[in-house]
């Protein structure tokens, strides 16, 4: 292994297995730290967690331990992997978590790139973007666990961490990689070693890749992963995928835009199943009758959770929203277990946290990567009669949850 990953979640991690598989990396997923060394053919591996929404303390914690495994590995540079729309609070958990892997490994100087045009994340000014918006007014400011309130990432990491926090702005990114490592030099010079870049193109995120070659530690989001694989002598390539017949359920329990924009096209065309979070948390619903409902319905069904922010609130402020969290994840993992064990072969879930509940509810510990289904999700092959897309709340077509399963059956 030479390029050691972790992620924050499990969708993210997909998302940046599928950015290093499509530059022509030999990627394989992990759910969790393993108990066991990677194969050999492995180029890439990516340590998937669930540290987004934990305890700082925790976070870090859980994520030094995938780090001294990806050591024992044997890898050459290490990426810490964060939503591209820096899903954070103000106490964490990326900046604690990046203090602490650049302290593990003696890294001086650190990028921080939530980045990723595909999907219309930009950094501008040391500013994050969601197309033509401030992350702030881009509805994750009503985000149920980690609310966006300020667009300035120089800033909101500067409230999580002891270390400088730099800035490398799009004059110098626009001019190619040796402007790209002048200005690091110079912030480092600054006792800076946290620092954010500017970028806003595809053509930005290769430079930063190039002009990380040699550096411990990058972090950021799957977009600035686009060109560090050219650094190991890695070339893009077509990404191998066998499909899978059988049946297929959706598992849906993000309130992001986006998400709610895929439920209601869904649901329009095929059957699905609405879950008020209040019946979960008071016991009124038991994954048992969701998954029974699953099982008994033809084509493909959608349980879904994908409530509006404010009643997801009313929920948490009366039951409280690590109970709640708590709770929804474990139906939803109980629902797939049981459905998976019902003769379901391919399962697509929305949003991060679900899709982490949900990959440790069915015991997965290796995720083989497949081709791209939207910008930052890929197919992943479970095991040798179940394939899955995870996918995060904020990613895809209107119309993802059918296309997905079109590129999982192949």
């Amino acid at each position: 292994m030479r390029l050691g990953c972790i992620g924050d979640d499990f969708t993210g991690s997909s998302d940046l297995a599928n950015t290093l598989a499509k530059q022509g990396m030999r990627v394989t997923q992990y759910s969790g730290t393993p108990g066991f060394d990677a194969a050999r053919t492995v180029d890439a591996g990516v340590v998937a967690l669930k540290s987004r929404s934990v305890d700082p303390g925790e976070a870090v914690s859980l994520s030094l331990e995938a780090l001294d495994w990806l050591k024992t590995q044997g890898c050459e540079q290490f990426f810490f992997k964060y939503c591209s729309t820096f899903d954070s609070t103000p106490i964490g958990n990326i900046g604690p978590v990046a203090e602490a892997l650049a302290d593990a490994l003696g890294a001086k100087k650190v990028i921080v790139c939530p980045a990723f045009p595909g999907t219309g994340r930009s950094v501008y000014q040391g500013h994050l973007f969601v197309k033509d918006s401030l992350l702030s007014e881009s509805g994750m400011e009503s985000h149920p666990l980690t609310p966006m309130t300020d667009s300035d990432i120089r800033r909101w990491l500067a409230r999580q961490t002891n270390l400088g926090v730099g800035h490398v702005a799009a004059s110098s990114v626009f001019d190619g990689v040796d402007a790209i490592r002048e200005a690091l030099d110079k912030e480092q010079s600054n006792g800076k070693r946290l620092i954010v870049i500017d970028a806003i193109r595809d053509e930005d995120l290769l430079a930063i890749g190039r002009a990380a070659r040699g550096l411990p530690l990058v972090t950021g989001g799957s977009g600035v992963a686009l060109g560090l694989p050219a650094n190991f002598g890695c070339t893009p390539s077509r990404v191998p995928w066998t499909g899978q017949q059988g049946r297929a359920v959706i598992l849906s329990g993000s309130c992001s835009s986006a998400t709610r924009r895929q439920v209601a096209v869904h649901s329009a065309r095929y059957p699905a199943f609405e879950i008020d979070a209040a019946d979960v948390v008071e016991g009124r619903l038991v994954p048992a009758v969701a998954a029974e409902w699953l099982l008994n319905t033809a084509g493909l069904p959608l349980v879904y959770s994908s409530a509006d922010p404010a009643e997801v609130a009313k929920v948490q402020a009366k039951h409280g929203r690590e109970q709640t969290a708590n709770a929804l994840e474990n139906f939803f993992a109980e629902t797939a277990r049981r459905a998976h064990e019902g003769g379901v072969t391919r399962i697509i879930t929305a949003g991060g946290e679900i899709s982490g509940a949900v990959v440790e509810g069915l015991g997965l510990e290796t995720l083989e990567i497949g081709p791209e289904i939207d910008p930052g999700v890929p197919a992943l092959r479970a095991g040798p009669d179940l394939v899955v897309a995870l996918k995060s709340g904020n990613f895809g077509a209107d119309d993802f949850f059918e296309k997905a399963d079109r590129v999982l059956q192949g």
